[in-house]
């Protein structure tokens, strides 16, 4: 049992703000740490619920309650995978050789390309959350605990780019099978929760993030010769804009066909 709390204090020390006690950073509290990260992602879904709907019952409009849904991410984690996504972008964004490509992955300066695509990104979330409705929240909130299943199975099962780095060190680290197992049933048990509201918002976030997680395989393998936790971010920021903006058009079309 305490092996597994400690697994669990890892995964949120590692992947969110929120406050934990201290966590030992040795193997034995890394093996299931992964099997946690979804769990981050309900803390997320669950503030960004409680939030939309105080915000509904004080009337708010659309603008302040796309402005605080956009912020409810990057506060719980504190913007750990959109940071990701910001080097991916610059390294993409270079054209350069791959070895190259790792290099700029691992700058901490900000490129020119890194702020753009960090302006549009922002632009289009928060854009999509000022159309969000009750009927398809659910998908959206458990979307995240989706997004970081399928993030999970990629540290745990991709090449790496970089062996030295942290999403290496937690997919080594990582008891395999079992957190194969926890993660994949953990899609399935999300996606039927959020199934209880509404069919097509689940379905359509769990195909929208499996052909994100399909075309992060192939980016990743071809530009960067694996991953590396920078690429994770990516993933996850590229996914949960994915399943947002296609749950706010599928709402849409749903109140056309009416």
């Amino acid at each position: 049992m305490k092996t597994i709390w400690n697994n669990f204090k890892v995964a949120f020390a590692m992947y969110s703000k929120i406050p934990m006690p201290p966590a030992d950073w040795e193997k034995e509290n890394m093996k299931y740490a992964l099997c946690f990260f979804p769990w981050v992602g309900l803390a997320v879904g669950a503030v960004s619920a409680v939030l939309f709907w105080l915000l509904q019952q004080i009337g708010a409009g659309s603008m302040l309650r796309a402005a605080v849904l956009t912020a409810v991410p990057v506060l719980v984690t504190g913007g750990i995978h959109l940071d990701g996504y910001l080097d991916t972008m610059d390294a993409l964004s270079s054209w350069r050789e791959k070895q190259r490509r790792l290099e700029i992955l691992k700058d901490p300066h900000a490129g020119a390309f890194a702020i753009i695509m960090g302006c549009l990104y922002f632009v289009l979330y928060a854009g999509a959350t000022g159309e969000l409705v009750w009927k398809i929240f659910p998908a959206y909130a458990f979307g995240f605990a989706v997004s970081r299943s399928f993030s999970g199975l990629s540290i745990a099962f991709f090449p790496n780019a970089n062996p030295k780095g942290t999403a290496a060190a937690f997919g080594m680290s990582a008891e395999k099978k079992r957190t194969a197992a926890v993660l994949v049933v953990t899609i399935f048990a999300v996606t039927a929760l959020s199934a209880s509201f509404c069919v097509w918002a689940a379905l359509d976030v769990l195909v929208v993030s499996a052909l994100v997680f399909c075309y992060y395989k192939w980016k990743s393998s071809k530009y960067f010769g694996g991953i590396t936790g920078d690429l994770a971010g990516y993933f996850l920021s590229l996914c949960e804009l994915a399943q947002l903006l296609s749950l706010v058009v599928l709402s849409l079309g749903m109140e056309n066909w009416k």
